[in-house]
């Protein structure tokens, strides 16, 4: 609760993160594009992709299993930026095979990962804010039906999902012992977003009531 105390009030009194719903004007057939090909015709229940302002792509994609089977996390990177201008016109090089490392993830955390996303999200990015463009690099969250579109965030719960992040990354290249690790690191990771999903929702309440 010590961990996670100093992100809800950052969330409450301070954090303002460049988020909105949806996709960012002038990016959406540039964001859909890349999603396709790092999902490789499956169908994501979170992702996360970057689309840098000169680089290639990248992005995170965690994709349901059969049943309760095992789900699979995959990172990919672009060969070459997808978006690229020819002769005046911008296309779409999706014609391509992307770096693309994949582990299997334990349903029960993947489903755990994704609620959580998508509650923080929705806590964080009021729905009536509409994503904004910005001249830097985008960042695009899916998490189950909802889509949030910005800059990374460093603040309140996007800072903690965008650790997690990471966790998820590094966890992709791991071998199986240090990938365990991983998980119990990503569940610990969870647990302190919970408790600031709890949080935020208190305070939240407190204000209808009117209570301090």
């Amino acid at each position: 609760m010590l961990l996670a105390a100093p992100l809800a009030h950052a969330a409450e009194d301070e954090c303002k993160p460049e988020l909105g719903r949806g996709w960012p004007p002038a990016t959406e057939n540039h964001g859909q594009a890349v999603e396709r090909l790092f999902a490789g015709g499956a169908t994501a229940a979170l992702s996360l992709t970057t689309l840098p302002r000169y680089s290639a792509e990248s992005g995170l994609v965690l994709i349901p299993g059969e049943g309760e089977g095992d789900w699979r996390l995959r990172y990919a990177e672009a060969e070459d930026r997808v978006a690229s201008w020819s002769g005046g016109a911008l296309r779409m090089r999706v014609d391509q095979e992307p770096d693309v490392n994949e582990v299997p993830m334990p349903a029960a955390l993947a489903r755990r990962l994704v609620a959580d996303w998508q509650r923080a999200l929705a806590a964080s990015v009021p729905a009536d804010r509409a994503a904004g463009f910005h001249d830097a690099d985008t960042l695009l969250f899916v998490a189950g039906d909802l889509r949030v579109s910005g800059l990374r965030p460093d603040c309140g719960a996007g800072e903690l999902l965008m650790r997690q992040n990471d966790l998820l990354i590094e966890a992709t290249d791991d071998g199986d012992e240090r990938r365990a690790r991983r998980w119990n690191q990503l569940a610990a990771s969870l647990a302190e977003l919970e408790l600031w999903l709890a949080g935020n929702a208190a305070g939240g309440a407190g204000e209808v009531n009117g209570n301090d």
